[in-house]
């Protein structure tokens, strides 16, 4: 946001080595409603299957450069910045090429950097970077959480197993941090896929608030068929289905982080 004329940037990664737990959608559509109310946002796909390039309606394979160019070290990064006239968001997109990326930078100097130097001149041309990771807790992954400069937003789905894969999360968050980067935060944890007919939904709630106190967003994202629906179509689900139950949802999550980060929506 502009204050006076000096731009405040917001760089949050979204993580869990966990597939499928709803981190890709909630990259895209909370990005999708931060444009909506007047934040200029660019996602960043760091993630070789390229699923956030196509939530966004854009081809992986006709990809001619993003994230994979970005880390080795090309630096016309601004040229791949695509922007969706229609949402008003930017994407820095991601094609199977990146999935050779980890063993190209094994033996470079500061390979865990490359994201936040990549990522850097286009910071003041947005209000919010979203930074999606992949399901694996790899040198991507590592370079997504030295490039969260806001902190760390962590998608977790309402179910058992989400819980175990959580502990593994803050290990690894705590090593980054303690070796890395010392002031790496977790800004909040994102509840998904919430089933109100079952009770294992609600004690999952109830445990995740217990492991992170005062961090746990209360926008709380339900399973839906229109989320799962939308990304076939290239969509976020405020255009897909503006008045479904998960539309709701991630609208709200939008004017919490908003509110929180003290910025007024416009």
């Amino acid at each position: 946001m502009s204050d006076g004329g000096i731009i405040v940037t917001r760089i949050y990664t979204l993580v869990n080595q966990k597939g499928g737990v709803g981190k890709t959608t909630t990259t895209i559509n909370l990005g999708a409603y931060l444009a909506e109310f007047g934040q200029r946002v660019l996602v960043v796909d760091l993630d070789p299957q390229a699923n956030a390039t196509s939530c966004l309606g854009v081809d992986k394979l006709g990809v001619k450069g993003g994230t994979y160019e970005a880390l080795l070290g090309d630096t016309n990064i601004f040229s791949y910045v695509l922007l969706n006239e229609r949402l008003k968001l930017s994407l820095l997109p991601s094609s199977p090429s990146l999935a050779g990326a980890e063993v190209e930078l094994v033996d470079e100097l500061a390979r865990e950097m490359r994201l936040r130097k990549a990522i850097a001149p286009l910071a003041d041309k947005f209000d919010y970077v979203l930074i999606d990771c992949p399901p694996s807790l790899g040198l991507l992954t590592v370079n997504g959480l030295m490039a969260a400069m806001d902190g760390v937003i962590v998608p977790v789905q309402c179910e058992y197993l989400a819980l175990e894969g959580l502990g593994q999360l803050t290990q690894t968050i705590e090593r980054v941090r303690s070796l890395l980067f010392p002031e790496l935060s977790v800004r909040g944890v994102v509840l998904t896929m919430f089933d109100n007919r079952t009770n294992l939904s609600t004690d999952v709630v109830t445990e995740v608030n217990k492991h992170f106190p005062d961090q746990v967003f209360k926008s709380v994202i339900p399973r839906s068929v229109r989320l799962a629906e939308a990304p076939s179509y290239g969509l976020p689900i405020s255009i897909y289905a503006p008045g479904s139950v998960g539309a709701q949802a991630y609208e709200a999550l939008a004017k919490e982080l908003l509110k929180s980060d003290g910025v007024k929506a416009r």
